[in-house]
């Protein structure tokens, strides 16, 4: 079999085939360490911006009234969530000693931490808040101290175990979409009106458009430029809000501690370290996938210094008012569609978050954009995520043993609490920050029944080959 052409910092070199192949093919830089030109780089990180803007600013929307914080004050709260999602992703994307993914990788506010800290926090104040960031540091710091072990679990992580999580990825998104699609506020006179939904309908439609009909770098940027599209026609629609733009300050320093100093409970650190472990399984799940996509699988390194910089960005967060940190998967539905794998891009939008931290003047133009234009994009966003685990799945060999069985069992067991909310109702509500997540369920099904039909009572290699779905998801992969 021929050899394949390798990047620059690929550790074995190619063997001899002949006369040594020019430069292009030898020391051109792996796409994801590629710069792009500045208007590329801005424009494609804005993208980005785009993409999880919502997602960063709705935890600190529910927090911040939870726990009785005024209007004020709880956007104050969104501006720390948008600075500090700015550094953690710095420190994924750029990285510094053994910290970081280095992948083009965003990361943000988790959601799967928004149930524990209402219930730490309610009506409680700034004492609540401070309260919450105490828990976080603190569980914050022990995963710091345990990302070594924990990315030693990639070697339970097989092309049938990633495609079944990364289909749940994408799967568990998509309800985020159809929601942002009825106009986000399940409260509100208008939600899941059909202007509403034509509106995300227009959307979906002019995304695909411009992916079909554009070419190159306007290509690449056809989600940006479809929210942009979206949001003008929304304001002769009447659903586009400019009332933030007006309110909003134009500068503002998200000022350390600014709800006191943080404060240490016994209970709220245990609550706070369950959600660090989800939220852990979730980012090591989002780098297998991305690594994936972007043809440079990730590896136990790889693996430890993301969730160092997941860790370590949530432990800094709460210094500034922000809360704990982990991966966004719709960006990486994002990369997946674009084809845009540099991670200096992602670096670009992380630089764009800390600016709007400090300005909430220009995080309210972002906040134009209405939810069911946003909601219109996530379709094909999350679509894409969802796509992108079954192709891998393909590779899984599901005819072979029990393969099928392991992805039928562990998609049924994700899909719980998107299909039916309610159905853990009367778990103890610690266990429900675990089973509420499809993805970690999903997951932990996953990796349970390939351990039991693929490694337990198996014969050895020499007597029984590797079935393809039981190979390690760091083998290299063929051409996507």
């Amino acid at each position: 079999m021929a050899a394949k052409p390798r990047f620059h910092n690929d550790a074995v070199a190619a063997p001899d085939t002949g006369p040594a192949p020019g430069p292009s093919s030898v020391d051109r830089k792996h796409p994801v360490d590629e710069t792009l030109p500045p208007l590329k780089m801005f424009t494609s990180g804005l993208q980005h911006v785009a993409a999880m803007y919502a997602g960063v600013v709705a935890p600190p929307m529910i927090v911040g009234p939870a726990v009785g914080l005024t209007a004020k004050e709880t956007a104050f709260l969104m501006g720390a969530s948008l600075f500090t999602a700015g550094i953690a992703t710095l420190l994924q994307t750029l990285g510094f000693w053994r910290i970081g993914a280095r992948l083009p990788f965003v990361n943000g506010v988790s959601f799967a931490g928004v149930t524990p800290m209402v219930a730490i926090g309610k009506d409680r104040g700034h004492d609540g808040i401070a309260v919450i960031f105490g828990a976080i540091i603190v569980a914050s710091l022990l995963g710091f101290l345990l990302a070594p072990y924990f990315c030693k679990l990639v070697r339970f992580f097989p092309p049938v175990v990633t495609g079944t999580v990364i289909t749940l990825i994408g799967v568990s998104l998509l309800p985020v979409a159809f929601n942002w699609s009825q106009g986000g506020n399940a409260k509100a006179a208008d939600y899941g009106s059909t202007t509403n939904i034509t509106m995300a309908a227009v959307t979906l439609v002019i995304v695909l458009a411009l992916r079909k009909l554009l070419r190159g770098f306007l290509q690449q940027i056809s989600i940006l430029l479809g929210l942009v599209i979206g949001t003008l026609i929304a304001i002769p629609v009447g659903i586009t809000d400019f009332g933030a733009l007006g309110d909003a300050d134009p500068i503002g320093f998200p000022t350390p501690f600014h709800f006191g100093a943080p404060q240490f409970e016994i209970a709220a650190i245990v609550s706070m370290s369950i959600v660090m472990l989800v939220c852990m399984t979730e980012s090591t799940a989002d780098m297998l996938a991305l690594g994936k996509i972007v043809d440079r699988p990730a590896d136990e390194r790889t693996i430890e210094g993301g969730l160092r910089a997941d860790t370590l960005g949530s432990a800094i967060s709460p210094l500034f008012n922000g809360f704990m940190c982990s991966a966004f998967a719709q960006n990486i539905g994002l990369v997946a569609m674009t084809k845009v794998r540099s991670r200096f891009v992602v670096a670009a939008g992380g630089g764009i978050l800390i600016v709007l931290g400090l300005v909430p003047v220009a995080a309210s133009v972002i906040a134009l954009v209405p939810l069911p234009v946003l909601g219109g994009a996530g379709i094909v966003l999350f679509g894409s995520v969802a796509a992108s685990g079954i192709q891998t799945l393909a590779a899984a060999a599901l005819e072979k043993g029990e393969n099928a069985l392991i992805v039928a069992a562990a998609v049924g067991v994700g899909l719980i609490p998107i299909a039916a909310p309610e159905f853990y109702h009367a778990f103890p509500e610690d266990l429900l920050v675990v089973l509420d997540s499809g993805i970690s369920t999903g997951c932990v099904v996953a990796i349970v029944l390939n351990l039991a039909f693929n490694h337990l009572g198996r014969k050895p290699d020499a007597e029984a080959p590797e079935r393809d779905g039981d190979r390690p998801v760091a083998a290299p992969v063929g051409a996507h």
